[in-house]
């Protein structure tokens, strides 16, 4: 808008647009950007073209071209072992920001505030627990309600519905504008039964993640305890989206991708099928010792001499 929003649409040319993509490059935008400006464009001029909007003879973006993208760097995420040692320093409260003081001694908290401390620690323990086990984005567990829990009888498991998200601040319909049902395995039933046991805040229209006032959490402030908990646990830096990468992953080495693209609310299979090798496990190295007929157990071969 700030190129082309105020000029005659006669006057933007598939040169104009090519200098202006050109000035992109220069500025030092990656080809992935400078196509998706290049994609925005494209789409005004598409839907001015139609006979019920302004019936344009052409559009201009079309003869310009598309940047190289370089491939997608493959994906790296967490395992259930660092995503659980991820919770337990939570619970520990090892994650939180330096105690407050005044005049360089520690502030002496009341029994009060310990123990809402206490009950945050555990929270977030849990939230990052449902959001790796789930595979749900930031936003739908943020906008998730206790009308949207449904237990399984023995707590084997439950089902979540997924029908609101926040974006930008707003809640609204989940991206996509499409519901799902989100099948959890036990672990993340039962975080989500520890919440339930809390003393407030657990009526249907209750949000299960909250601040001590029952108000929706803030999801700026949990990807900063998020990045102090993975350096408490001498992770490797993963940022807190690679959770639900994590979740497509493990879910793709058992589950149909068919099926990952549900839980995960993907609209297209393709991007869905990036979790289909993101990495390799021990499983395809038995596959691969058995389609060679080696025994994954036997004595290593003699090193050949120089």
């Amino acid at each position: 808008m700030g190129r082309f929003g105020d000029r005659p649409h006669d006057e933007i040319t598939t040169r104009a647009v090519a200098d202006f993509l050109r000035e992109l490059d220069r500025e030092g935008l990656t080809p992935r950007n400078v196509n998706a400006h290049r994609a925005i464009l494209h789409a005004i001029f598409a839907y001015a073209m139609k006979p019920d909007t302004y019936a344009l003879a052409a559009n201009p973006v079309t003869g310009t071209d598309k940047r190289r993208e370089p491939p997608p760097a493959p994906l790296d995420h967490y395992e259930v072992a660092e995503v659980e040692a991820l919770a337990r320093v939570c619970e520990r409260g090892e994650h939180r920001a330096k105690a407050p003081n005044y005049r360089g001694r520690p502030v002496e908290l009341s029994d009060d505030e310990r123990a809402a401390r206490v009950a945050e620690d555990q929270q977030d323990a849990d939230l990052f627990r449902v959001k790796f086990y789930s595979g749900m984005r930031l936003g739908e567990v943020v906008a998730l309600r206790w009308r949207n829990v449904h237990f399984l009888p023995d707590l084997s498991g439950a089902v979540v519905n997924v029908d609101r998200a926040v974006s930008a601040g707003v809640e609204k319909e989940p991206k996509g504008r499409r519901s799902r049902q989100v099948p959890l395995p036990r672990p993340a039933a039962e975080a989500l039964a520890r919440l339930g046991q809390r003393a407030e805040f657990t009526d249907p229209d209750d949000y299960v993640f909250c601040n001590r006032l029952g108000r929706r959490l803030d999801t700026s402030a949990i990807r900063r305890r998020y990045k102090r908990a993975t350096d408490a646990a001498g992770l490797r830096p993963v940022k807190l989206h690679g959770l639900r990468h994590a979740a497509g992953s493990v879910l793709a080495r058992t589950l149909p991708l068919v099926t990952v693209r549900d839980v995960l609310g993907h609209a297209e299979l393709a991007t869905t099928n990036r979790y289909l090798h993101s990495k390799i496990d021990a499983a395809a190295i038995v596959a691969v010792n058995a389609a060679f007929g080696v025994s994954p157990t036997s004595e290593p071969a003699d090193q050949p001499t120089a």
